[in-house]
């Protein structure tokens, strides 16, 4: 019962700064767009209520501690989104008070209003550059990764040989390889597929070897007294214990698929893409679609991220960064 009462108490608390928050956001944001091109006081007091009252919400929900298992997620979402908002909403009063030119900086009023009257044209790059290069490169990459990183960890040699290799190619600018690619691929899906390939190739290979070599010397030696074969041992120890810095690199690699597929697109592609939609409308001075395809893109990287973070959680649920939550 006091455990209840307690985060009864705490509950009120932050829900009512959070109710103010956004309150005073919504307000901030209505007497900017009625004095639109003049800085009033009255726009950037509400806007000050709004920042200085949203980390204090932040403050309090982080330092909730729920008995509630849905309580504690919902209070885990609470904060990005908090701080998401604050930052909007920073934005579209500025832009708004002071007049900025949409050529310059669009508000974000104004790039919503342009996904929301560009879906067609926006759903077709997103088809193009995540579902037809981004997505199938990752998946390639990261097999590619992983299968060699096995052989690295079988065969001694390999990995001395590829890991400096690795790293080398690690380090070379995709706007220097990606022309390449697109000459030898073609202006079509396939070069900017194989982009991304290039990209999460290494990130995944040296995650995994670096997990593999993570089990623990006890550990090892429990199964070598069991007799078990560089298979069993792989299968039941050494690749369980991998799993963390594998999603490390699946989670590092769905942002260098976006990145890798959408700057191949600037050195060729069909009139279809992100890459291509950004270049294109840059020349024609739209910045409200480019900031629109922008969009597009960061909320599907974050979706895709958030994805594999979930799945992440069901299969490591061992792992002492979890265990502690």
């Amino acid at each position: 019962m006091n455990a209840r009462a307690a985060d009864a108490k705490q509950g009120w608390v932050w829900q009512l700064l959070v109710l103010l928050a956004v309150g005073s956001g919504v307000l901030a944001v209505v007497l900017a767009h009625g004095l639109a091109g003049r800085a009033h006081w009255s726009a950037f007091l509400a806007l000050a209520l709004a920042l200085v009252v949203t980390m204090q919400a932040c403050r309090r929900t982080a330092r909730l501690c729920p008995s509630n298992p849905a309580s504690q997620r919902l209070a885990d979402l609470i904060v990005p989104l908090l701080f998401g908002a604050a930052i909007l909403v920073t934005w579209e009063v500025l832009c708004v008070a002071f007049g900025v030119p949409t050529v310059l900086l669009p508000a974000p009023s104004l790039i919503a209003a342009r996904v929301a009257t560009s879906l067609p044209t926006l759903g077709a790059d997103f088809v193009q550059t995540v579902i037809r290069a981004a997505i199938p490169g990752w998946i390639l990459g990261c097999l590619a990764g992983f299968a060699v990183a096995l052989l690295c960890d079988r065969f001694d040699f390999l990995r001395r040989g590829l890991m400096p290799i690795g790293n080398f190619i690690s380090a070379l600018p995709i706007i220097g390889i990606a022309p390449i690619l697109v000459m030898w691929f073609g202006f079509d899906w396939q070069s900017k597929a194989a982009v991304v390939v290039v990209m999460t190739f290494f990130p995944m290979l040296v995650n995994t070897v670096a997990g593999l070599a993570a089990a623990g010397h006890l550990e090892r030696d429990l199964m070598r007294s069991y007799g078990a074969s560089w298979l069993a041992t792989l299968v039941s120890l050494r690749l369980p214990a991998a799993m963390p810095f594998i999603f490390n690199a699946l989670k590092i690699n769905a942002t260098l698929a976006m990145i890798g597929a959408i700057v191949a697109e600037f050195f060729g592609t069909p009139v279809v893409g992100m890459g291509f939609r950004i270049s294109t409308e840059v020349g024609r001075m739209a910045l409200d679609m480019v900031w629109a395809t922008i969009a597009v893109a960061a909320i599907a990287g974050s979706a895709f991220y958030g994805l594999l973070v979930l799945i992440e959680r069901k299969v490591t649920f061992w792992h002492p960064s979890l265990r502690s939550r």
